[in-house]
């Protein structure tokens, strides 16, 4: 790749000028913004070759870019215009060379980081999984082991995974404003509560006091999204009174709940899956989901999963495609957590389309 000059950190509103950029939370793409420089190629210089696997994505926020395919120009690019909205030839191996037909502006940016960034963002407002039936469904009130052993998602797991979930589950005893999962932290624990109530709160650029967004008692989960997704937490719990949880390890989570409750489906398994009535479900943002729409597919980003679970038809099959598998993998253990029968796209929308 022929060299660059890194020049000043981007502005916010370059940023905002490309999808998927511009759904990410104004917090995160701040974060993005202050990690993000705005590049500079001279005429004749390439930004990247047919056949690499160069895992970044490249914006052009000014100058124009040929897209080259075996000495041939397939498409010219102009920076500011509605075509360079999207990152440019995206794809792996790529299947284009990008020469700066023009001197250039552009940014690069990490694209396994911004997929992380992009399921953060949008695994909803809280990562609170109610786990917990209705008070007419439960028996026992506070017994949440019977609570947990009720629900539909862990009928899925062996008898052996979840005598092991049991044996492996640590106890915490823990004081009236102590805190257990931090906005910002990697995700490490799995947790369940046990006793007392914990409250969860958001911090905002307008409110760094945080805002309450729930309240969670004996039965309740949370912190699972984070563990999926490999991502960040998204939201602060914290014991409002006295209390306990039980915790499982990050490791554990993933061997006992998550990987026995994810179905993986290829390309082919998912097509067949449709063929035979599933719904594909795209959970990309709707900017991505119309740069490349997936033919037959619903668009529900996974921000907005939890508003729409009632909407969805529990004896219907679900078929859950992102960019990547790790938003689509999040998704589906939503899905599965509450009983809809969901298959995860090994590979992602380019597997799906066959590209």
């Amino acid at each position: 790749m022929d060299a660059t000059t890194n020049t000043d950190l981007v502005a916010l509103s370059v940023l905002r000028a490309f999808s998927p950029l511009d759904g990410l939370k104004r917090e995160n793409l701040g974060a993005l913004a202050r990690k993000t420089r705005l590049r500079e190629m001279p005429e004749g210089g390439i930004l990247f070759r047919r056949g690499e696997e160069d895992r970044h994505c490249y914006f052009l926020v000014k100058g124009q870019v040929d897209l080259v395919e075996d000495s041939t120009v397939v498409a010219t690019l102009a920076g500011g215009t509605p075509e360079a909205r999207f990152a440019l030839a995206e794809g792996r191996p790529r299947r284009f060379s990008a020469h700066a037909r023009t001197a250039v502006q552009y940014i690069a940016i990490d694209a396994e980081a911004l997929d992380v960034l992009m399921t953060w963002d949008q695994t909803g407002v809280y990562e609170v999984e109610e786990i917990t039936t209705t008070s007419e469904e439960a028996t026992g009130g506070d017994d949440w082991m019977t609570t947990l052993l009720q629900t539909k998602a862990l009928h899925r797991i062996p008898p052996s995974h979840l005598q092991a979930l049991f044996m492996r589950l640590q106890r915490m005893n823990l004081n009236a404003g102590e805190v257990l999962v931090r906005q910002g932290a990697r995700g490490d624990f799995f947790y369940i509560v046990v006793a007392g109530r914990c409250v969860v709160t958001r911090e905002t650029p307008l409110n760094r006091e945080g805002i309450r967004l729930a309240e969670l008692g004996p039965g309740d989960s949370f912190g699972e999204e984070a563990l999926v997704a490999d991502s960040e937490r998204n939201a602060t719990v914290s014991m409002l009174t006295d209390g306990a949880v039980m915790r499982l390890g990050k490791q554990d989570f993933q061997e006992l709940l998550n990987e026995p409750m994810l179905q993986w489906a290829n390309a082919g398994e998912a097509q067949a899956l449709a063929s035979a009535g599933a719904q594909l479900l795209d959970v990309r943002l709707p900017s991505e989901a119309q740069a490349q729409p997936v033919p037959g597919a619903v668009n529900i980003p996974l921000y907005f999963m939890r508003l729409k679970l009632r909407q969805l038809d529990r004896s219907q099959s679900y078929v859950v495609v992102c960019d990547t598998g790790r938003r689509s993998s999040a998704g589906a253990f939503l899905l599965a957590e509450r009983g809809f029968n969901a298959y995860v796209v090994r590979g992602g929308v380019a597997a799906l389309m066959g590209q």
